[in-house]
């Protein structure tokens, strides 16, 4: 496969399209519904490939959203980060990010058909990820189109007898073109907000949020929640279009994400809370017992 190939799924009963790029981090880079596009392009593939700007539908692994320190433990093992080497990255105040793999170019296509794309990662096999990472195991994506739902189910498999933390997660940048931000209705499930700090580190305190449909307006969003229910669904709607987020299963934390600066909203699908890497709190991949996770994309 050549440098940044695209693999376009097409959907059998409708005009909707994905595509999404192995080479450049199994990243999804357009949803488009008849032409209309879904997922905000920011800078596009080549600045999040070399210089971790997020676009479209990136993968957030092994971990989601911040860390509040470059060290953690699992176990009896214990890890130091080194920013800038092993795919570590960091914020503007130095907190690991959104995990190893943006833009990795080691995953193989296993299967491909017009609706269908699966791709894995042996993140076993490489000593450099394994350095910030140290469970082997292999990493599966399945992406599916049909039906006018975009499902992308994540399957992690240990093969060594050692556990594998699940801590990723995915970052859907959604809009919904020629309807202006302020006029968005988002709707939200029932969850528990986790607050943060300046720095977007959780604080320990939590509060009860119940089911909402609102209207953006100027609301801007870089919020974690915790606590969401197997199923839950969120949903940006506007113009005649509806756009829906299911966490199907293995998904009970999320992260809302809605810059003023820009029209796009991204309700996140995780694994486990920010900073759970470091806290504690997730579950774990077994050797014999792989963790699967699965959230779909509706529009309606």
């Amino acid at each position: 496969m050549s440098e940044f190939e695209p693999c376009t799924l097409v959907d059998p009963s409708s005009d909707l399209t994905a595509t999404f790029v192995p080479s450049a981090g199994m990243i999804g880079t357009s949803l488009s519904d008849g032409g209309v596009e879904l997922l905000g392009q920011r800078k596009g593939l080549q600045a999040y490939v070399s210089d971790h700007k997020t676009m479209g539908i990136p993968l957030l692994y092994p971990w989601a959203n911040r860390l509040s320190g470059k060290d953690y433990r699992v176990g009896d093992t214990e890890v130091t980060l080194t920013p800038g080497t092993g795919g570590v990255h960091t914020d503007e105040h130095g907190a690991p990010i959104h995990g190893t793999l943006a833009g990795d170019p080691g995953w193989r296509m296993t299967e491909q058909s017009a609706s269908t794309v699966t791709a894995e990662l042996d993140f076993g096999s490489r000593p450099e990820l394994l350095a910030s990472f140290p469970f082997p195991h292999l990493l599966s994506l399945e992406v599916t189109l049909s039906n006018r739902t975009l499902t992308v189910r994540t399957t992690v498999t240990a093969t060594t007898g050692a556990g594998v933390p699940l801590c990723f997660g995915f970052h859907p940048y959604l809009q919904l073109p020629g309807v202006p931000r302020d006029q968005w209705r988002i709707e939200t499930p029932p969850m528990r907000a986790r607050l943060v700090d300046a720095h977007g580190i959780p604080t320990g305190e939590t509060s009860e949020l119940p089911k909402t449909s609102e209207v953006l307006g100027e609301q801007v969003f870089d919020d974690g929640f915790d606590e969401v229910p197997a199923g839950a669904a969120f949903a940006v709607s506007g113009g005649g279009r509806r756009v829906e987020v299911h966490f199907d299963h293995g998904y009970p934390a999320a992260q809302i994400f809605a810059p003023a600066t820009e029209e796009v909203i991204c309700f996140e699908p995780m694994a486990a809370p920010t900073d759970a890497l470091r806290r504690g709190g997730y579950r774990m991949a077994r050797p014999g017992e792989p963790g699967v996770a699965q959230f779909s994309i509706r529009v309606r």
